[in-house]
């Protein structure tokens, strides 16, 4: 059978990789995909990109090509209604609605519903007018987190740790409108403290599937400095993430926003990923909503994947995900981000990459992006590559990971040396 996925980034190369290794899938095409889903090896693997963005062009090659599946990596497609689109046709795709994908292309949307929901969160406001925005955030004072209504690819989350920085945030979303329609409105809500983790879930609308948990470094540089990006690198399991904590946050995060949306009359299918805070109690409270798989989360996670991933997105579809059980390398994985020079302003494509070696047992590279040109291959994104390396420690993984980054050379190639630093 031929699978779909939909996106061009690490995460959804991770997916075809995964896909692609199940006895029953012949092709998985890629929409759009990149360099590395464009190489012999891919191809020998059964991958193979798919020059088409559109949804509509996307649903009719799929009815054509007797798609057996769709699945849908990034989140500007889902908010766009694919789902929608596809299920008019009764093509059968794993993600959720247009509605019920508020969760991520919404602020305001999920913070609303958190409330409504006693789901716990920060504190928050919604601002559009920007002299009520400056006088909240001068009331609240800092550190304060200012947040873009809409999608803005990573790139809308200021934590501000000063009252300068949190006035520059507002201007830059309302005033400058340097991220367009999505900073139109603004959430700021109060800065948490305590360790992130990653809680990505499958649902099917009622029934929950719990993956491997993870931990993402979202900060450009060690130490956690530098800026917010979509992600510098992720390893799994992640042990903040005690038995104790899991069962809590599955009870009073996970379950009621499945049980929320539904009552709300938007029923949840496809991947939650509840963006956690958890405090030095124990307590864990929402960060956001994803409506996806996270990235670089997703590399990881499917490195550690032992069951057939087909027969997961099978049952998800088919709301029998409480059926299905999965198997998990008990190795540690761990991805180190490598990035284009200048990401995550303005980041520089077109620099040669060469020396990715062949994967491994214990390592794997994961494109997101890259380009062909002729027989080269070539950044064309902020972040180029996810290099995962896989050992029964966290120190073994990272050390697996950091010797194929050192192999790898493109210029201006920037990447943390500090991945899973609070494993450690």
């Amino acid at each position: 059978m031929n699978i779909l996925v939909v996106g061009s980034g690490g995460r959804e190369h991770a997916m075809a990789w995964k896909l692609s290794q199940s006895p029953k899938v012949q092709k998985v095409f890629l929409a759009p995909g990149n360099g590395g889903t464009a190489s012999a090896a891919a191809k020998n693997m059964g991958i193979e990109n798919l020059a088409i963005t559109d949804l509509h062009e996307l649903a009719q090659f799929a009815e054509e090509q007797k798609i057996y599946m769709t699945v849908v990596g990034p989140e500007t497609p889902l908010a766009g209604g694919i789902v929608d689109i596809f299920r008019a046709k009764n093509l059968r795709i794993f993600g959720p609605t247009q509605k019920a994908a508020q969760l991520e292309s919404s602020k305001d949307f999920a913070k609303a519903f958190m409330k409504r929901h006693n789901i716990p969160t920060a504190e928050y406001q919604t601002f559009s007018d920007i002299k009520e925005a400056h006088a909240y955030i001068d009331l609240k004072g800092a550190p304060i987190v200012i947040k873009a209504d809409g999608l803005a690819a990573g790139k809308g989350v200021v934590v501000a740790m000063s009252l300068e920085e949190a006035h520059g945030a507002i201007d830059m979303m309302l005033s400058d409108n340097k991220l367009g329609d999505a900073g139109a409105r603004v959430v700021i809500e109060e800065f948490l403290s305590g360790e992130e983790a990653s809680f990505i879930v499958m649902v099917d609308g009622q029934n929950v599937l719990v993956l491997a948990t993870s931990q993402d470094h979202k900060r450009l540089l060690d130490a956690d400095l530098g800026p917010n990006t979509g992600g510098m690198g992720a390893y799994s399991p992640a042990p903040v993430v005690t038995p104790e904590i899991h069962a809590r946050a599955l009870r009073e995060i996970i379950m009621p926003t499945v049980k929320g949306m539904a009552a709300d009359g938007i029923p949840f299918t496809g991947f939650l990923y509840a963006g956690l805070m958890i405090d030095e109690s124990g307590k864990a409270k929402t960060l956001e909503f994803n409506c996806r798989m996270g990235d670089p989360e997703t590399q990881p996670i499917m490195s550690r994947l032992r069951s057939d991933f087909l027969v997961a997105l099978d049952a998800a579809i088919d709301g029998k995900l409480n059926e299905v059980q999965l198997d998990w390398d008990p190795r540690i994985a761990l991805g180190v981000v490598m990035a284009a020079h200048n990401y995550p302003e303005t980041p520089r494509k077109g620099d040669v990459i060469s020396g990715i070696p062949v994967d491994g047992s214990d390592h794997v590279t994961f494109h997101a992006g890259t380009s062909m040109d002729g027989d080269q291959l070539k950044t064309s994104g902020g972040r180029v590559l996810c290099v995962v390396g896989l050992d029964h420690t966290i120190r073994g993984a990272q050390q697996k990971a950091y010797a194929i980054v050192d192999q790898i050379k493109f210029d201006g190639a920037q990447y943390r040396r500090d991945i899973g630093y609070r494993a450690l």
